[in-house]
């Protein structure tokens, strides 16, 4: 048995890129920034980000495009893949990205990100979790019987 799962929180670095396949599937690119923080023996705050490469298909594809931007926060669950091509000069070339599966868009922009893509109430919507459900339109701001207390975090 084997295993190939990543769970990130993390804030976007650059737009989402989208574009399509000649056959018209939905690709959607982008970069996502995870931070650590901790106290070295000398008692210096230290901290390390990583960079990850975040590559999304299909309808949830065309989401992230509508509703993240520079500065988002956001959960992805998905499951790494590494891709080989010959750049121009022949040589072998790698990269690491991680394929999701599901996103949900978490909070609004950081502090001083003000370009929005769409208005408030639609940049607290969660991505669908299954098909089943991506073909329906759901507002949250229009669900009387939604509350704080309904959300899982």
């Amino acid at each position: 048995m084997s295993i190939n799962k990543v769970m990130l929180i993390g804030r976007l670095g650059q737009d989402p890129e989208l574009k399509y396949t000649p056959s018209g599937s939905a690709v959607c690119n982008f970069s996502l920034a995870t931070s650590e923080s901790w106290t070295d023996k000398s008692g210096q705050k230290q901290e390390r980000t990583e960079w990850h490469r975040i590559v999304v298909w299909g309808k949830l594809a065309e989401l992230c495009n509508q509703y993240l931007a520079k500065g988002r926060q956001a959960f992805v669950e998905g499951s790494l893949q590494t891709r080989q091509w010959e750049d121009k000069s022949g040589g072998k070339r790698y990269t690491t990205e991680i394929n999701a599966k599901n996103i949900q868009f978490l909070g609004g922009m950081s502090a001083g990100q003000g370009n929005q893509r769409s208005n408030d109430n639609q940049y607290n919507q969660m991505a669908p979790q299954n098909d089943s459900v991506m073909n329906q339109d759901y507002d949250i701001s229009t669900d009387s019987n939604f509350t704080a207390d309904d959300i899982p975090f």
